[in-house]
């Protein structure tokens, strides 16, 4: 225990006892809270668990997912099988080529898909709940499809040419290897690439008009790609620009030049540059477009004659299509309830369309596509998924403590009566560079029809607003991100929506940084906090450079183990390190016992050392009716970090 006293009689020697043990004594505890605690649950967990299964029979099962087209063929996947079918024909005649049952991978899920040029070969990455790491199963396709080839701890990988497979591979969450494999003559596998340095993690990507491969090797703040000619797909890679600290780069290619996306130049955000193949360095790159001031590059696509940005502006989405022939660009704003994009799986490079999803917390995927003859967006109607209506999308922006302003989004039902009484749960996030998740939830949707109010506090850290926005709330910046969750949830209040004894606060992963940091600092504006694998020890964290991710971390957190004034300033907003005597909210966090990301211990430790502060605080106000926060933690045996099935989400 932090700050006990050891009797001065007694050797200390006689008092260790090992980490590991002290460990298992604190889960066992916390188990056996747990078990003591849920049954009083029982009937509300019924109730919850039956309104849930009937939105998912109604939303996500008509919404389907991605197509993937070659030509005249579909591919798509559905229930754990990959189907193929004819573009013009019916999906009920859709012949299967794969199904995750059959090869006895039954607690797995598909998770990537590559169909090779000649539609010959299936690369497809299986994934397992209780893992980060993937298996990439390769199948010949035919009258017969069978397995060709299963390569273990795969992370991306991607066709250079009909039978030439380059992949990736990941240990210990780094990805610092290329191979390269073949299956028909002289079948052999070699190594391509190796990344040095432990800041860097590699992955794959082909350009649309598959002609080159990118080795694509980024940390936080750099990148550094290298091209495999897809027409000689056994000669050594090229590079294309050598890594500059501070700038990010991305590859696309059409008619003999590369288009670059990069963060290179004045200001910091994204661009998109063009030069020639042939003299790739940034000396020769030249300005396309530029990306206006606050804006959010979401997804880039290439077609033939014109590319599209997915862009975010003070939380409105829209499309900009660049035309390479007329040199004109056109702007499209998107359906104000809209959050979220998804664009179908590697469309086609030289179609005139392109499909894509629109979403948001508690609107269901609905399937849109761009014509790029007709220059109009069109809404396909062909689902029988109904569109919310009772549901009010609001976007607000929250006056920080140095006057910056910070947008919300905010959900509610069109029939809610006297929103200050209402219950409120708001998400934070804001590390990264990384958006708060918008994506469709039922029990988002569930709160809504039980006149819950949502907010999503859009605050520095994360990337909304662009790169901009991630630099002012990382490393010596991390406190504004509090100060703008402080800002966003007392503006909430003000505005009539909920108040402080109706409010809950919810974050995932590094979210908790932030969420945790609140609960100590203003514990009164809320009632609740429910947390998801949350980093909650930044400090003890980072001084541990043998953790899989302390060394690439410290672009975001700092290196407290060689910077003083960094290991200050993490110690003071640290949520484990901060935490005292006080009315705390009640908090229920959910734990994976094989997350490889968030250390269990100092989960472990950060409840009993809140269980502690709470009580000693209720017993020094010893009056009657004190109020004492419920403070529990659930260890999920199964489940990796925030990666989950439905049926594992449900359970949870």
């Amino acid at each position: 225990q932090e700050g006990t006293k050891v009797p001065s009689k007694r050797k200390q020697n006689t008092s260790i006892v090992t980490s590991d043990l002290l460990h298992k004594n604190l889960l066992k505890s916390e188990q056996e809270h747990w078990n003591d605690i849920s049954p009083t649950y029982k009937a509300m967990t019924k109730r919850i668990k039956e309104k849930l299964e009937k939105l998912h029979n109604t939303y996500a099962l008509n919404s389907g997912s991605p197509r993937m087209r070659f030509g005249e063929n579909v591919y798509f996947e559905e229930n754990g099988c990959i189907f193929l079918a004819k573009a013009d024909d019916d999906e009920g005649n859709a012949d299967i080529l794969f199904s995750i049952e059959d090869l006895g991978f039954s607690d797995a899920f598909i998770q990537r898909i590559r169909i090779s040029p000649d539609q010959n070969y299936m690369a497809i990455s299986l994934k397992s709940e209780n893992s980060e790491e993937a298996t990439c199963i390769i199948m010949k396709l035919g009258n017969f499809p069978v397995v060709e080839k299963v390569i273990p701890s795969v992370f991306s990988f991607e066709w250079a040419a009909n039978d030439v497979l380059y992949y990736t591979t990941q240990k210990n969450l780094k990805c610092q290897n290329v191979f390269m494999t073949t299956f028909t003559y002289q079948k052999h596998t070699k190594l391509v690439y190796t990344e040095q340095d432990a800041r860097f993690f590699v992955d794959l990507y082909c350009t649309k008009d598959r002609r080159f491969l990118t080795i694509n090797s980024n940390s936080k703040t750099t990148s550094e790609v290298w091209l495999v000619d897809c027409r000689h797909p056994f000669e050594s890679p090229a590079l294309v620009q050598a890594r500059t600290t501070g700038v990010f780069y991305h590859i696309e290619h059409r008619k003999e030049q590369l288009y670059i996306l990069t963060t290179y130049g004045e200001p910091a955000e994204y661009k998109l540059m063009k030069a020639p193949v042939a003299s790739s360095g940034k000396e020769n790159w030249q300005l396309v477009y530029a990306l206006e001031k606050k804006t959010k590059l979401v997804d880039f696509e290439m077609f033939s004659d014109d590319c599209i940005m997915f862009l975010k502006n003070a939380g409105h989405l829209y499309l900009n299509v660049i035309s390479f022939v007329s040199h004109s660009v056109q702007s499209i704003q998107l359906p104000t309830w809209a959050c979220e994009f998804e664009l179908e799986s590697h469309p086609e490079h030289t179609t005139s369309t392109c499909y894509f999803q629109l979403s948001s917390p508690v609107h269901p995927p609905k399937n849109f596509a761009y014509s790029f003859k007709e220059n109009n967006l069109i809404e396909q109607a062909v689902q029988e998924v109904p569109i919310i209506t009772n549901c009010h999308t609001t976007r607000l922006l929250a006056k920080s403590k140095d006057e910056t302003l910070v947008p919300i989004t905010v959900f509610h039902n069109k029939n809610s009566k006297e929103l200050h009484r209402r219950p409120l749960l708001v998400h934070v996030y804001g590390a990264y560079g990384i958006d708060l998740n918008m994506s469709f939830k039922e029990e988002k949707l569930m709160l809504i029809e039980e006149g819950w109010i949502l907010a999503y506090c859009h605050v520095r850290g994360g990337g909304e607003q662009g790169l901009s926005w991630h630099r002012d709330g990382c490393q010596n910046n991390k406190l504004k991100g509090l100060h703008d969750l402080r800002a966003c949830i007392m503006l909430l209040h003000k505005l009539g929506f909920s108040q402080p004894k109706h409010t809950a606060l919810a974050a995932a992963s590094a979210g908790g940084v932030l969420a945790g940091a609140l609960c100590n600092t203003d514990p009164a504006l809320i009632r609740a906090m429910v947390l998801q694998a949350p980093f909650i020890d930044v400090l003890n964290t980072m001084m541990k450079t043998h953790l899989p991710l302390t060394i690439e971390e410290q672009e975001e957190w700092g290196n407290p183990l060689e910077d003083e004034k960094c290991m200050k300033y993490i110690k003071s907003y640290c949520p484990y390190q901060n935490i005292k005597p006080q009315r705390y909210p009640s908090v229920f966090i959910t734990v994976y016992e094989n997350d490889e990301r968030i250390p269990l211990t100092g989960v472990l430790q950060y409840v009993q050392k809140l269980r502690k502060a709470a009580l000693d605080h209720a017993s020094r106000k010893s009056k009657k009716g004190n109020w004492i926060p419920n403070i529990i933690l659930d260890v999920q045996a199964n489940g990796s970090h925030c990666d989950s099935s439905w049926e594992h989400s449900l359970n949870e």
